[in-house]
């Protein structure tokens, strides 16, 4: 793994979960080229080896914005060609986010506007601080949500309250993220790492192969129709049988004492 990127932050907490962070605080951890060349070479890299990881964490530098979206700084000026050369690798981004095999969970801490409310939506769940808002102003800008905002935001929300988020680019608050389904829990920015960090240990202290097989069977199953969707469920649960951490677990219930998983 590659701990000297520019625009990231990558820190490893405990033995199995890695803290990502978005660090271009003077950019209000704005979405540019190179942190969309690190964040997908990052990801890309967990679809080959997850180097002993369980858990992801992502938030951001400092304590008002997650992500602001596309750096539109950069952005002025830049030919069509330019644009659409950019704006490929963050698709490519996305899609190795959301392909991700390990559990990532959003650390929501402020503003995330435009793409930064679509890595919100491409995540396995997120908390977010009190103070967060969340907007996709594209349609305010002459284009319209292109990583994932059109198609992951409705998953979260449903049809119609995306509609209105998407059409009106009205920005709203992290109270009505968490009453429409974005994100799980709000709490205080004191307390927002801490309590998200809890419950990456707790997901870490579960059997991997059970994690990522569940969330393989959700994640498409959701793509599925209810026949094929529980079909694909049981060849995943199947998978879990011969396991050694099967076998662990059932010990360890038996033992009465806290198992101890190794991921096979």
């Amino acid at each position: 793994m590659n701990e000297a990127y520019e625009t990231i932050a990558v820190e490893r907490i405990d033995a199995h979960i890695l803290l990502i962070k978005l660090n271009r605080p003077q950019a209000a951890n704005a979405l540019n080229t190179r942190m969309g060349e690190e964040l997908m070479d990052l990801f890309e890299r967990f679809q080959i080896d997850t180097d002993g990881l369980r858990v992801l964490v992502l938030t951001g530098a400092g304590d008002k914005a997650f992500c602001a979206g596309g750096d539109l700084k950069e952005r002025n000026g830049m030919t069509d060609a330019q644009w659409l050369r950019q704006h490929a690798m963050f698709e490519r981004m996305l899609r190795a986010v959301i392909a991700c095999p390990i559990p990532l969970i959003g650390a929501i801490n402020g503003a995330a506007y435009g793409g930064g409310c679509e890595i919100t939506s491409a995540l396995d769940f997120a908390y977010a601080s009190d103070n967060a808002r969340f907007a996709l102003t594209e349609v305010t800008l002459g284009i319209m949500p292109g990583a994932g905002g059109t198609q992951n935001l409705p998953r979260a929300m449903g049809e119609r309250r995306a509609k209105e988020v998407i059409m009106t680019g009205l920005p709203f608050t992290a109270q009505q993220a968490f009453e429409w389904g974005l994100i799980n829990r709000v709490l205080p920015q004191a307390e927002l790492l801490e309590a998200t960090l809890a419950t990456a240990r707790r997901i870490a202290g579960n059997a991997p192969m059970s994690i990522k097989q569940a969330k393989q069977s959700i994640h498409r199953g959701l793509q599925m129709s209810l026949s094929d969707g529980l079909a694909f469920e049981i060849e995943c649960y199947n998978r879990m049988v011969s396991t050694e951490d099967r076998h662990e677990g059932v010990r360890a219930f038996n033992e009465k004492r806290p198992p101890v998983f190794r991921g096979v």
